[in-house]
């Protein structure tokens, strides 16, 4: 009878390993490395909204350490850009290694203030903050990040406040040179568009941004104008690297682990 009971719990309990297996591998990974991932709901008075927020604190807990908020893409979720590579690359990085913070966007926000909701001041004012908090995080090293949808938002966000913020990185920024190129729901109309337009912008108001990388395919869409905002920043005065890679508009998970190494890089240096 007990070993019935006792082969009874072995199952169980593989079965219970089994169902978070296939459920992380759903996420995009299957093991998180020590990394404990928390997932939360803010309620937003600037967004209107109740957004869904994930934190990833490093193995040994957040206390100290410096914060990424790392932003999705245009039809992804908080926590899309998880991946085994991200955890592998978190995990390597040890005692150095950031807390990630991954707001919720939603579908197609384009991280700023517009009718809709204040998308941007509710990440400045808002969503950060609340990562801090739940974190313990070190709020004076902070870095900002993206990808698509996210990398324009990381941009436009530390033109806002370029203080607040250690390093900046756009991968694969979604940048147009006029609102005539942009898809329907990213702008809420021209002058929207005039508001955020940041290659014009970088030109008139010659913002200094935090250290910034700049990445993207050689067959992006976004390839030119994405070498363009590095040019005009670092023409005034910003500390650009700029990096053409392999292929289009993807292969953001792989290049995860270049990523934390540099976002880790120049937090240490604050």
């Amino acid at each position: 009878m007990r070993r019935r009971l006792a082969a009874a719990a072995v199952a169980a309990a593989l079965v219970g390993v089994g169902f978070v297996a296939v459920r992380d591998i759903r996420r995009g990974y299957w093991r998180t490395r020590g990394a404990h991932v928390e997932r939360f709901t803010l309620t937003s008075r600037l967004a209107h909204r109740n957004l869904h927020e994930v934190l990833v604190i490093p193995h040994g807990g957040g206390r100290g350490h410096p914060l990424l908020v790392f932003l999705h893409g245009r039809g992804s979720k908080a926590g899309s850009n998880l991946s085994q590579p991200f955890f592998d690359a978190l995990h390597d990085l040890g005692a150095r290694a950031p807390v990630v913070f991954l707001p919720d966007g939603g579908d197609h926000s384009y991280w700023h203030d517009r009718a809709n909701g204040r998308w941007g001041s509710s990440v400045l004012r808002e969503a950060i903050p609340a990562a801090l908090a739940r974190s313990h995080a070190d709020r004076r090293r902070v870095a900002i990040g993206g990808i698509s949808m996210g990398g324009f938002g990381a941009l436009d966000l530390a033109r806002l406040a370029p203080s607040r913020f250690c390093a900046v990185g756009a991968h694969s920024a979604a940048i147009w040179f006029n609102g005539a190129e942009t898809p329907a729901g990213a702008f809420d109309d021209a002058a929207d568009f005039a508001e955020h337009d940041l290659i014009k912008l970088a030109d008139e108001r010659r913002t200094i941004y935090p250290p910034t990388w700049v990445d993207v395919g050689r067959g992006d869409p976004f390839a030119r104008a994405d070498r363009r905002i590095a040019n005009e920043l670092r023409t005034h005065g910003t500390k650009v690297t700029f990096q053409l890679v392999g292929g289009g508009h993807s292969g953001w998970s792989h290049r995860m682990p270049r990523y934390l190494r540099w976002y880790a890089s120049r937090l240490e240096d604050c």
